[in-house]
């Protein structure tokens, strides 16, 4: 699915703690089913076929099946376009340390 298709926003994709975990967890694995995943939450597969639901809407989770059986995978690209927009406030965080540190410098002299 490109950027350009893609049916949610990818913010509001890793916005919330379960998604930001399955993330993690198949940044952490080639792959895995969702009986698998199911075993990292106390939820039922149905709410975490949701939240893999709204991941694959944001183009962040792929899925395959095999057999009777749905593997996921992570598909990182569009995380992407969050690192960018952080990149911008990575920048402003610096140039405001700095003149943090030179205020502290000058007031010690």
């Amino acid at each position: 699915m490109s950027e350009d298709n893609r049916l949610r926003d990818v913010f509001d994709a890793i916005a919330d703690p379960t998604r930001r975990r399955l993330i993690r967890l198949l940044a952490e694995a080639e792959e895995k089913p969702l009986h698998e995943l199911t075993t990292y939450f106390q939820m039922g597969r149905t709410a975490v076929s949701k939240h893999l639901t709204v991941l694959k809407e944001a183009g962040l989770v792929v899925d395959r099946k095999v057999g009777r059986e749905t593997r996921y995978r992570l598909n990182a690209t569009p995380l992407r376009e969050v690192q960018d927009w952080l990149a911008f406030y990575s920048k402003f965080w610096s140039t405001n340390m700095l003149r943090l540190q030179q205020l502290l410098e000058e007031e010690e002299e």
